[in-house]
């Protein structure tokens, strides 16, 4: 079976987890401080605090923007459920906003028309808009942004798709348009520590609140202290934290993928080339790029043209499925989960989203993936869609 991703470890890798591994610190030692400065210096961002998983940082990210009761977060209903179920883990509401048909990320249009109606009709404005980079095509930044300076609401940008990813010449996580940008480094995306994740932000007030809250809240700056120190073992807890840290062999891991991340994209962005011209002429919707981006292909998600094609969405996947192509489908609509009809939400209030569902697929595509690997996707997408099987 050719899997959809597949993660990348070399002997430099296995070095590297070794030496943690051999070395006085399994966890907050001096590797993880080494990861977090490279991730920062690659996204050209300021701050960046690493964590054990995306969803980990998502909630830090909703916490330190002062999420709460009463607020609302707007986000993409094609996207894993996490980035979702952040705000619910502060109390607060969620909402979401239908896609973008040709990007599949949320539609500035459609954010821009849904503001301005709940603005006239005296209906909730989110506090935060979490913008997912589906596939790692970035979403349209600077139109969300300039929505955000129009009617207050604070971005995050949901990048756990997109690092090596860029918008209008700037890495994905510069957060030139955003207050924190969010990566996973879950093993099927582009770089791995195992599990894990990181924020990214140029606000120095966001990361101190983030870095406290990722460690139980809990402090030894004296200068955060509600009283003098009582000595070189004392603490203070100044605020309700969580255990998200990110361990040193994790955080070794992270920083000899680094290195290739470069190159990862590179061979992602040349298999993705070498689809869309070999799969051009097939009965499909390929992935676009806007204008001034460039994808980092975490993804590779055809649309069947169903009415060209005489097979159900379903007998086209199992059909691959059977014949060791192992394609998946990014995402279910979150609005069409059980636990989210239980809220209220309802089939058929983001037809967009749910048109793409009843047509998507992820089909293999990996840094490694050989040609001989994808010439073997082609050829079979080639017969079921052509009916040649």
């Amino acid at each position: 079976m050719i899997p959809y991703g597949l993660h990348q470890i070399n002997q430099q890798d296995i070095d590297a987890v070794v030496e943690v591994l051999q070395s006085d610190f399994l966890t907050q030692g001096p590797i993880l401080p080494q990861f977090e400065r490279q991730i920062a210096q690659a996204t050209q961002s300021q701050y960046c605090i690493a964590v054990n998983s995306a969803t980990s940082a998502l909630h830090l990210a909703c916490l330190a923007l002062n999420l709460g009761k009463d607020d609302v977060v707007w986000t993409s209903p094609i996207s894993f459920v996490a980035s979702a179920n952040c705000a619910l883990y502060c109390g607060a509401q969620i909402d979401f906003v239908d896609i973008d048909p040709d990007t599949y990320n949320l539609s500035a249009v459609a954010l821009s028309k849904k503001l301005q109606y709940n603005k006239q009709h005296n209906l909730p404005l989110p506090k935060i808009v979490i913008v997912v980079h589906l596939a790692g095509q970035p979403c349209d930044m600077q139109a969300i942004y300039e929505l955000s300076q129009q009617f207050h609401f604070a971005i995050i940008e949901d990048a756990s798709h997109a690092i090596g990813a860029q918008y209008h010449a700037q890495k994905v996580g510069s957060c030139q348009y955003s207050d924190v940008s969010v990566f996973s480094f879950h093993p099927v995306k582009i770089i791995t520590t195992g599990e894990g994740g990181a924020l990214t932000t140029n606000s120095e007030e966001l990361y101190q609140k983030i870095n406290l809250l990722r460690s139980h809240g809990i402090t030894r700056d004296e200068s955060l202290m509600h009283e003098a120190s009582h000595g070189p073992w004392y603490y203070q807890q100044i605020a309700l934290g969580f255990n998200y840290r990110m361990t040193e062999i994790q955080a070794a891991l992270g920083l000899s993928q680094l290195t290739r991340l470069d190159d990862f994209i590179q061979q992602r962005r040349a298999l993705a080339q070498r689809y869309l011209q070999k799969l051009k002429d097939l009965p499909l919707k390929l992935p676009v790029e806007m204008a001034n981006t460039q994808s980092a292909y975490h993804l590779f998600i055809i649309r069947l043209e169903l009415d060209n094609i005489p097979l159900t969405h379903r007998q086209v996947f199992e059909w691959l499925r059977e014949n060791g192509i192992g394609v998946n489908l990014h995402y279910i609509p979150i609005h069409t989960q059980p636990y989210y009809q239980d809220l209220g939400f309802q089939i058929g209030q983001f037809p967009c989203a749910e048109n793409y569902y009843q047509q998507a697929m992820s089909i293999p595509l990996f840094h490694g993936m050989s040609q001989q690997q994808q010439d073997k996707v082609i050829s079979s997408l080639t017969k079921i869609l052509s009916g040649t099987i």
